[in-house]
């Protein structure tokens, strides 16, 4: 076998390893199957309570309008909330720009409930550091998934497993 070939793979496999080990990101977070932190975020324009959503499936979105993925992701969101209107979709967007927040909001037509939060208080209480996260929290308010970055919304996998919560 080839030596340079060996050390690659070997480094591959280390550094795959060591990515694995440091990492909680995936899609069963330390906080599934414990109640959803509760909040309440006001921008001046709107305010959202978590809780106040007790009893409905609830999408909480974390996203940003300078975050490509976010961007990606934002029709299929869009097109789910429209499909299924008793599902809550909750975006919080951590932009510090009201008016870019605005804009996006106005020229994307975005329908489902919105806020802004620049300091991230909302994000911070879920551990979120990246853009887009996703948490699915069933109607007892008990987070029961997290999805990292842009996802189809839209998918039968998807779609399936949030009609069967």
């Amino acid at each position: 076998m080839d030596v340079r070939f060996f050390r690659w793979f070997s480094f591959f496999a280390i550094v795959s390893l060591a990515l694995a080990l440091g990492c909680n990101r995936g899609s069963h977070p330390a906080q599934t199957d414990k109640l959803a932190p509760d909040f309440t975020v006001s921008d001046g324009t709107s305010t959202v309570t978590l809780s106040h959503y007790r009893g409905q499936v609830v999408l909480l979105n974390f996203w940003a309008t300078w975050c490509p993925p976010c961007i990606e992701e934002m029709p299929s969101l869009l097109q789910l909330h429209r499909m299924d209107p008793s599902l809550v979709i909750v975006g919080v967007s951590i932009d510090e720009d009201p008016d870019a927040y605005a804009n996006f909001v106005r020229t994307r037509h975005v329908d489902f409930i919105t806020v802004r939060d620049p300091r991230q208080k909302a994000a911070s209480l879920f551990h979120t550091d990246m853009w887009p996260e996703t948490y699915v929290i069933d109607r007892k308010g008990i987070i029961r998934r997290k999805f990292v970055g842009a996802q189809d919304w839209t998918s039968p996998e998807i779609i399936n497993y949030l009609k069967s919560l």
